[in-house]
């Protein structure tokens, strides 16, 4: 059934504008469109879905647990406890929520690494986004672990091949917690069946040090002799890096998620030298990391916080609201490997409206309304592949969503915290 968008201003182009998609995808885009059905964008933004590039999902079940606590001493002490207790059924309604937050705040597709992930895949094809999934590799360097964690990488790959909107990938959590052994299976596996690489990378100044102790080179060396150091990789936070890297990353496509607030949070010691990248030529996009470390899932809050982080250096040039808005939409969609993340004829129709009120109010720049001023409650309607899965920001299942969620999330937390 073909549906037409009336009356949008679309996010960087003048006018108001009606917006005909069929079969999934943008046909035509022009002052007057006519469908079966429509939707008024009056006074709305129009806008491309946003894309978050890094992101554990489930641990949606544990926003809070570990807040104002380091790293260091939050994960060891409580998250991997906590995880420990996981079940499917748990990473099932765990992702569910992290959906519906995600359709509630505009995100239409999501990098995720996480554990029982087949369960994971499930909760997100009923949600109706998009993904990029890949379960959590950890060997801690013993390889009868990995032999297991193997057979569970190629089960799950096996599981999500052929979903729709799913892109199966493969999920090295780190260097630290796996095996060089691991991570060279990884490569081999990921050049035969053409996947996408996820990998936390100098994340934390410990995790730096710890590496120098049993290597002598930089971390963009590493990935190379290990077969990661491609553009199939995306690599998470890339904080702790040294000055080799940024060009090494750069020259071989590797793509950075930037997750400013969970950096932020866990206290990591610095930004992320956006500026030193941004002249080497590196793509880098946002990601919101879990809840623990965040504590939420709103595209827009992350991009503000990128942008007013970076400025202050003391340069209130760097990460303008148009580059922000490109990490979002654009730039997010292609690092996962989808085709839309822009509005044009022929492109997938993965579309948000947002309400132009109080915030968006007045109108002198609306790439600068929406980066520094709005947030993923402005969000009024969320269209993935042509399909409405949010409208007047009811999603359906919501309630039931909430409910089992929190009732799961209790009963892990019990006894732990």
């Amino acid at each position: 059934m073909s549906l037409v968008i009336k009356d949008a201003k679309i996010i960087g182009k003048e006018g108001n504008w009606d917006v005909l998609i069929d079969d999934g995808k943008i046909k035509s885009i022009s002052e007057k469109e006519d469908g079966a059905k429509s939707l008024d964008a009056s006074n709305k933004y129009l806008s491309p879905g946003f894309f978050n590039t890094h992101t554990h999902a489930a641990m949606s079940l544990f926003r809070g647990v570990a807040d104002d606590r380091e790293f260091w001493d939050a994960w060891p002490e409580v998250v991997w406890p906590l995880e420990e207790k996981l079940e499917a059924e748990d990473v099932y309604w765990g992702t569910k929520l992290a959906c519906l937050e995600m359709i509630k705040t505009g995100t239409v597709a999501f990098n995720d690494m996480y554990f029982f992930m087949e369960s994971a895949v499930d909760a997100v094809e009923e949600m109706g986004v998009k993904a990029v999934m890949s379960y959590g590799l950890i060997d801690e360097k013993d390889p009868d672990k990995l032999e297991d964690e193997i057979v569970a990488t190629k089960n799950f790959v096996e599981y999500a091949k052929d979903c729709k909107n799913i892109k199966p990938a493969l999920g090295p959590h780190a260097i630290y917690t796996v095996s060089r052994d691991g991570l060279e299976w990884c490569s081999e596996f990921a050049e035969k069946e053409d996947l996408l690489v996820n990998i936390h990378l100098g994340e934390t100044e410990k995790e730096t040090k710890d590496f120098k102790k049993d290597y002598s080179g930089t971390f963009s060396e590493y990935l190379a002799e290990v077969g990661l150091l491609n553009e199939r990789t995306i690599a998470a936070h890339c904080v702790w890096l040294e000055d080799q890297d940024f060009s090494s990353l750069a020259e071989n496509n590797v793509t950075v998620s930037h997750n400013p607030s969970s950096n932020m949070k866990l206290g990591v010691g610095k930004p992320m030298e956006y500026e030193r990248m941004s002249e080497e030529g590196v793509e880098v996009t946002l990601g919101t990391d879990s809840t623990v470390s965040n504590n939420n899932l709103d595209m827009l809050e992350e991009a503000k916080t990128a942008a007013l982080q970076q400025k202050m250096s003391g340069d209130a040039t760097l990460m303008s609201a148009e580059e922000c808005y490109k990490m979002l939409t654009k730039e997010g969609a292609k690092a996962m490997g989808f085709k839309s993340g822009v509005i044009e004829e022929g492109r997938p129709a993965d579309l948000i409206l947002l309400d132009k009120d109080v915030k968006a109010t007045p109108e002198h720049d609306d790439i600068s309304n929406l980066i520094y001023s709005m947030d993923g409650s402005s969000v009024t309607a969320v269209i993935i592949d042509g399909k409405v899965v949010m409208e007047e920001r009811k999603v359906k299942g919501e309630k039931e969503i909430i409910k089992n969620a929190t009732a799961r999330s209790k009963q892990l937390v019990s006894g732990v915290i």
